[in-house]
């Protein structure tokens, strides 16, 4: 084989360095862009991490002008529903499950009756295991478990918001201004979705005073709804 053979043309040569000028400039455009999209990146996670701090800051500001406006509320109901703690006794689970759903009427009520699907009131509840444990209440107790130290109570629950099964169907038929005692199965309360009291399907007991809402905090409870909403939105966009 001649020598000449193994050697390039001019033409082949121009062809390999425009080939090598080629793949350098696509390197150095990558690299750039994978620069720019990092820094891209820092900049949109540091203005989400911002947006995140001012709604939480906004959520706790909202939070406490509710608080602010319940107090009256709770100066009005605190001593009628801090009698009801001596309803929460240890009860059988195997019976509380068998009935499914039971309700007693502790007092009746003067205002209009609930209907199914209503959410136009407000509530106070305190919510106890079988074992006699308390899970949640109204009282604004630090411990949820020693309701003996309440000294108020929170802001009541607002039902639109959604609620258990069992909480719907048990204050069917209530007036407002009255009190029930509402015994659910497991599965028309958490079901498997969420263990309470030791476990899941677990049956409840609740105390439940229904009173008429007070439009200035079913607006302010709206206004937390919101911004609940796009600190969710904030926080699942900075996964």
């Amino acid at each position: 084989m001649e020598e000449k053979s193994l050697k390039t043309s001019a033409w082949q040569r121009v062809i390999i360095i425009i080939i090598a000028i080629l793949l350098l400039g696509s390197t150095v455009l990558t690299y750039m862009f994978i620069v720019m999209g990092n820094s891209n990146n820092s900049s949109s996670t540091a203005a989400n991490e911002e947006k995140i701090n001012e709604l939480i800051a906004q959520y706790d500001a909202k939070q406490a002008e509710i608080d602010e406006a319940a107090k009256p509320l709770s100066d009005k109901y605190f001593s009628e529903f801090k009698k009801y703690q001596a309803n929460v006794k240890a009860y059988n689970s195997a019976t509380a499950s068998s009935k499914v759903l039971e309700t007693e009427d502790l007092k009746t009520g003067t205002g209009k009756t609930l209907a199914e699907g209503d959410t136009d009131y407000a509530a106070y509840y305190l919510g106890w295991c079988a074992d006699g444990t308390v899970f949640d209440s109204s009282f604004n107790n630090d411990s949820d478990a020693d309701i003996s130290t309440a000294t108020g109570l929170n802001s009541p629950l607002d039902p639109s918001g959604g609620l258990i099964e069992g909480w719907n169907q048990g204050v069917v038929g209530m007036k407002l201004g009255g009190v029930r005692q509402v015994t659910m199965s497991g599965d028309l309360a958490y079901g498997d979705t969420r263990e309470i009291c030791g476990g899941y399907n677990s049956p409840l007991k609740f105390i439940i005073m229904a009173v008429e809402p007070d439009e200035n905090i079913t607006k302010l409870n709206s206004e937390l709804n919101d911004i609940y909403l796009q600190l969710y939105m904030a926080m699942y966009a900075n996964q």
